[in-house]
């Protein structure tokens, strides 16, 4: 039998990466740096920053004593709750695009173990990604909420569900537009395929502006039977007045 057929082979390869993993230090995401069997390293991870305290607690923006903004009283959003775990600023958005755009998929399960860490699994049914449109899906490769959703999903023992929630249509940008436009943008972009019967869900994106995408599918998803819908994002862009 040839060396190359032996079915030891694998297992000896994979103890040499184990090794290797350990012998040649992994390098920080954001500076390069040795950062061990970490993707970022302790002194980045102590920069990044944090979503604003106090917050309204239902859609995150910052608040004076964490009681509800004023623009969820004026216009209340469908979705109960969200949480956040950091500003969308320098260099969370490094992260981000990171993932998004540069394909580093490490920083999926990077983003859900702190998701996990703020979530209490019992206050939910199931968890559903923010779906790509399937023309961008093909262009992307993978929507990166449904990669963060899936590793979530393994760390909260909750059902991750990719299909019953669908982008119908494509959509324009939301950067430029006006809050109001935003809404208009995404009205109807969305459909749910499925009847979710009083479930919980948990709505999971990589990044929440406005809120007026997860505003739309949380609607969407509320007349199809959700009780309740929270938001769960890996970063949260606090409110410009060129949006409002």
């Amino acid at each position: 039998m040839s060396i190359l057929n032996h079915p030891w082979r694998d297992s000896l390869k994979r103890r040499f990466d184990r090794w290797l993993s350990r012998a040649v230090p992994g390098s920080c995401l954001l500076c390069g740096a040795d950062a061990g069997n970490a993707l970022i390293c302790a002194d980045c991870t102590a920069d990044l920053p944090p979503a604003p305290t106090p917050a309204c607690p239902q859609c995150g923006e910052a608040t004076t004593h964490g009681e509800r903004c004023g623009a969820c009283l004026t216009r209340p959003p469908h979705f109960a709750a969200t949480i956040a775990l950091f500003r969308y600023e320098f260099p969370v958005d490094r992260v981000v695009q990171a993932l998004k755009y540069g394909h580093q998929l490490a920083v999926a399960p990077w983003i859900a173990v702190r998701l996990a860490e703020r979530l209490d699994a019992g206050g939910h049914d199931l968890i559903v990604p923010l779906p790509l449109h399937p023309a961008r899906l093909r262009e992307r490769g993978f929507n990166q909420s449904q990669q963060i959703a899936r590793h979530l999903g393994r760390h909260l023992g909750l059902p991750v569900d990719g299909s019953s929630l669908m982008r119908r249509r494509p959509t324009a940008p939301q950067a430029g537009l006006m809050l109001k436009e935003r809404h208009a943008n995404v009205r109807g972009a969305f459909e749910c395929r499925a009847d979710l019967c009083g479930r919980r869900a948990l709505l999971v994106d990589d990044v929440m502006t406005t809120g007026a995408t997860a505003d739309e599918c949380a609607r969407v998803l509320r007349l199809h039977g959700a009780a309740s819908v929270s938001v769960a994002v890996a970063a949260r862009a606090l409110r410009d007045a060129s949006v409002v």
